[in-house]
């Protein structure tokens, strides 16, 4: 008997990169000496003061039960005093926000608690590739809104049709932003609140990698701005900030409307997070190591970003400097798309780099490049494009 797979399931968007991965991995196979710049999961170790309070989280029988549908009471208070702490932002606990078994499920499964199918969201160009999960699983369309190293990679309003504003029900926007590094103002989101009020949209802000920010800048929360909790909320995950991507733990804060959507899925869905791992985010949350170990984070990416760029310029590779994540969005040389130059470095260099047309059309003419290996072999991996001569 063969069983067919739904309509839904058929509609899913292709795995991108799971063709680069297969590409990497047959080359590491062969025997070569790769220099994976293509990922984009933390190298670094979970902190040591969280993974000390797993263990003895996991110790307590009591969080071998099931936990509370909406997740642990203490970490929606922590949750809530770390926005307090971090931007000022006062939020209730009960109310405005939903515990989340990693950032990626809040992105997908939004579409499906708060639009109809037909409906219709506006996605960044480039952007992160499984908002279009959401779109598909959602039955939901989507308009896109380029954004342009013109305008350092944030959207600009006035560029979005007034038939495309007037119908849009959501706008997903990342900053940091994944793939290009850009960061935002906290005056772009005022222009955000503005648009969104103007045109009724919520606004969905994935704040994955809010605690890095290169050169002493402190990246402003949407939140922060008058009236954001009217039309939106923001999704932080504990992956990027703490090392803890493998631990499936994030939160959404924000406007209750869309905090309650969330949560009311989620009681279908899910029974929540492992207690344990709720208990070691909680931690996570209120130690008072965690500026000084975030602290540390940041400067060893800001090293990694400063080598490799200055590296690239030796070559002849101008970068967008990046004011924040772990990436680096590279131009591609005249005569190249994003693949045949991805495919290029992977067969002549030894260097994995990430298409940027993974990440959208407008990516095509980038790769983008993960600052997760140690400095000296960024500089290596440079050194060995370098031979390829194709820069000025």
């Amino acid at each position: 008997m063969k069983f067919d797979e739904s309509q839904i399931l058929e509609k899913l968007p292709a795995q991108f990169f799971a063709a680069l991965v297969a590409k990497v991995n047959k080359k590491i196979d062969a025997g070569n000496d790769v220099i994976n710049l293509g990922q984009g999961n933390p190298d670094q170790p979970t902190f040591d003061y969280i993974v000390a309070a797993l263990n003895e989280a996991a110790k307590d029988p009591s969080t071998h039960k099931y936990s509370p549908f909406r997740g642990l009471t203490e970490l929606k208070q922590a949750a809530a005093d770390f926005y307090e702490q971090e931007y000022g932002v006062a939020a209730d606990p009960e109310k405005e926000i939903a515990i989340l078994g990693g950032s990626k499920i809040g992105l997908v499964e939004l579409p499906w608690a708060l639009m109809n199918p037909g409906e219709s969201l506006i996605l960044p160009d480039p952007g992160y590739p499984d908002y279009l999960s959401g779109v598909a699983l959602g039955k939901v369309k989507y308009d896109t809104v380029p954004l342009r190293r013109e305008n350092d990679f944030l959207p600009d309003y006035d560029e979005i049709p007034e038939e495309v504003a007037k119908r849009a029900k959501f706008i997903y926007l990342n900053y940091p932003n994944n793939p290009t590094g850009a960061v935002a103002t906290k005056e772009f989101y005022e222009q955000t609140v503005a648009f969104a009020k103007k045109y009724e949209i919520g606004v969905v802000s994935d704040f994955a990698y809010g605690a890095l920010g290169f050169d002493n800048y402190k990246n402003p929360s949407f939140l922060q701005v008058e009236g954001a909790k009217d039309v939106g909320i923001e999704i932080y995950t504990f992956s990027k900030t703490f090392n803890m991507a493998g631990w499936r733990l994030a939160f959404a804060v924000g406007n209750p409307d869309i905090i309650e959507a969330l949560n009311l899925i989620q009681d279908h869905l899910f029974v929540s997070v492992f207690p344990a791992i709720q208990k070691a985010g909680i931690t996570a949350l209120r130690s008072d190591k965690r500026k000084s170990e975030i602290d540390a984070l940041e400067a060893l990416y800001q090293q990694r970003r400063d080598a490799f760029i200055t590296e690239a310029a030796k070559i002849g590779w101008q970068a967008f400097v990046p004011g924040g994540t772990f990436y680096a969005w590279m131009p591609v040389p005249q005569g190249y798309t994003s693949e045949a130059f991805a495919d290029l470095l992977l067969d002549k260099a030894n260097v994995a780099v990430a298409p940027g047309k993974g990440f959208g059309l407008m990516g095509d003419g980038y790769v983008r490049i993960g600052l997760l290996v140690s400095p000296e072999r960024l500089i290596e991996a440079v050194q060995r494009i370098g031979k390829l001569n194709l820069f000025g």
